[in-house]
């Protein structure tokens, strides 16, 4: 889920980019009250960017709290299982770094 919805935001991000900028090209060939109009809403659609991009940051931030916390908590109660784990992900990195 969270993969899809990283995929939707950075795809909303392009649009959103994309659309300010044709709006920016267009107002810098325009001039006068449609120019003026034009600017303001590119600035309107990078602040929107902004603004969701802002959103995904806290999101991201609060479920990497949330994991960060999790594996404290298994390290805490299960020490020898992570160990074991951490040199079972050791030895795999190795191997496949060694195979190169």
């Amino acid at each position: 889920m969270l993969t899809s919805n990283i995929k939707t935001v950075r795809n909303d991000m392009k649009t959103l980019v994309k659309d300010a900028q044709d709006l920016l090209r267009e107002a810098s060939l325009a001039t006068g009250e449609k120019a003026d109009e034009l600017r303001a809403r590119g600035l309107a659609l990078l602040d929107t960017a902004m603004e969701r991009a802002q959103e995904v940051q806290a999101v991201a931030l609060e479920k990497g709290k949330a994991a960060a916390q999790s594996t404290d908590e298994f390290v805490h109660e299960h020490p020898w299982k992570a160990v074991g784990i951490a040199a079972g992900v050791g030895l795999v990195v190795g191997m496949l770094i060694s195979r190169r």
